[in-house]
């Protein structure tokens, strides 16, 4: 929220900073205090917003959205913002995955036509009853209460995990965020060259740098906040909360550049390669240098090669050009843009026993083609270290991970998961050291989900039937045992 009629510029470069969370659309909103504006397609935010767009996009306050599909389909329609337009009108972003979607389709949206089967709109029209609700039985009450009363029932209602970021007529900006806090939700704020205060809401602090906003706190589980239309925030617990956010989110998802929930992403991956040193020592391999895998592995690959006093060198050139491979629509995708991603220099690799250090291992197809890279180039040995513990269960909060059959390590020892890597040897961070990272960062933090480790699902209301049901709508077939809750 700026006091200048420019947003838009700024939500842009917001999302360029966020383009790392969602490549398959983009979306965006802006009101001057009378009429929204809302442009959203499938693309890269630099391919959605031209400078026409942008110059319909006029108004001192919006919001944006970079969207991975977990629910839904890859069609435009399901790109956000979605809007309602009763009460009052509202536009709304959410960031994680309901797990209630089918129970509150039956019990609370009867009335209420559904254009698309994102658990989004299903939030958003969770919401919007609510409100209406509210405002019904007390037309006269301030909208603010009217709001927190509302964000109250529905978080009562809605299982899963949301950070919600909404727009709403005549209020300004609604932001809550679900009592676990699984997802991210951070709050910035500037003072203008009129000594005004402007606000901003984002899933990390890194989209605030460029736009000179400075990080303020994280939004607490179960709160909610709003950012009035003249510049003032106010907030209110709707419900008890605690801090239980995904660790996948330090591993993979968040730019390294970013802090949440007090922990930073690059201390953490930092300490993650520490710990992770100490069990290659116990391992006693004949190791040459050590490469990270890029991006993420990076920090990780720097404390394990400087405990191990051993050469740190980018042997694997990265295409700035193409995707992420982990949050492309299909496997076929990933599969054929590997080697469009990456390239070995023979010059690192030719003759030497080679430590690559990644982030993490889900599906194995990529790694086990870098392994082949690698070999190509000269290496005589290939050892992989995995900064994050073996993915053995579907993530049901917000990454797309549905299916155990798609996992390298579904039921598979590191030996045989090694072997099918085609490395000569592999290690995994323990789930134990991982979970202990995070707490020792932040000590207020005493649990964090972990689910796609250990199989124990933070809102406790995931079952074989839940896990069953998730892949026949995706089309994926059945999955293994869980563990038990």
């Amino acid at each position: 929220m700026t006091h200048e009629n420019k947003v838009s510029a700024e939500l842009y470069e917001g999302l360029l900073m966020l383009q790392h969370r969602g490549q398959d659309s983009a979306g965006m909103v802006t009101s001057d205090g009378s009429r929204f504006k809302e442009k959203k397609d499938n693309g890269l935010v630099k391919d959605v917003f031209d400078k026409r767009t942008m110059n319909y996009l006029d108004g001192n306050i919006g919001l944006g959205h970079v969207r991975y599909p977990t629910q839904g389909g890859l069609s435009a329609t399901e790109a956000q913002p979605f809007f309602v337009n009763s009460p009052l009108g509202i536009y709304l972003i959410h960031n994680g995955n309901l797990t209630n979607t089918d129970e509150l389709r039956l019990r609370h949206l009867n009335a209420r036509h559904m254009r698309t089967n994102s658990d989004s709109e299903v939030l958003l029209n969770v919401f919007a009853e609510d409100l209406q609700r509210e405002i019904n039985l007390h037309p006269l009450r301030d909208p603010h209460v009217q709001m927190f009363d509302a964000v109250t029932q529905t978080i009562q209602k809605v299982r899963g995990s949301y950070s919600v970021i909404s727009l709403v007529n005549d209020v300004g900006l609604f932001a809550f965020r679900d009592p676990n806090g699984i997802r991210p939700l951070v709050l910035g704020q500037r003072v203008n060259k009129d000594g005004k205060d402007e606000w901003c809401v984002a899933s990390e602090d890194a989209a605030f740098g460029p736009l000179g906003f400075k990080f303020v706190r994280d939004v607490n589980p179960g709160e909610a906040i709003i950012i009035t239309n003249d510049g003032k925030m106010v907030s209110r617990q709707c419900v008890a909360g605690d801090a239980c956010p995904c660790i996948f989110e330090y591993i993979y998802l968040a730019r390294p550049d970013s802090t949440m929930n007090g922990i930073s992403v690059y201390e953490f991956q930092l300490d993650l390669g520490r710990r992770l040193a100490q069990h290659i020592t116990e391992r006693g391999w004949d190791i040459d240098v050590v490469v990270p895998v890029p991006d993420g592995s990076r920090p990780s690959a720097i404390e394990i090669a400087s405990a191990l006093n051993l050469p740190y060198r980018e042997g694997l050139v990265k295409n700035r050009y193409v995707g992420r491979t982990f949050i492309m629509p299909d496997q076929r995708t990933r599969e054929l843009s590997v080697r469009r991603k990456l390239n070995a220099m023979r010059s690192v690799f030719n003759g030497k026993k080679v430590l690559l250090v990644d982030d993490s291992i889900v599906r194995g197809t990529t790694m086990n083609q870098i392994v082949n890279m690698v070999r190509d180039a000269g290496a005589s040995k290939v050892y992989l270290a995995s900064s994050a513990p073996p993915v053995r269960h579907p993530n049901v909060y917000g990454v797309d991970m549905p299916s155990r059959e798609e996992f390298v390590a579904n039921q598979r020892t590191e030996e045989e998961v090694c072997e099918v890597l085609a490395a000569d040897g592999l290690i995994y961070q323990t789930v134990e050291d991982l979970l202990q990272a995070g707490k020792t960062m932040n000590p207020n933090i005493s649990r964090f989900d972990a689910s796609c480790f250990d199989g124990d699902y933070i809102t406790g209301d995931i079952d074989e039937e839940y896990l069953e049901d998730l892949l026949a709508d995706r089309g994926l077939g059945k999955v293994g045992a869980v563990k038990s809750l």
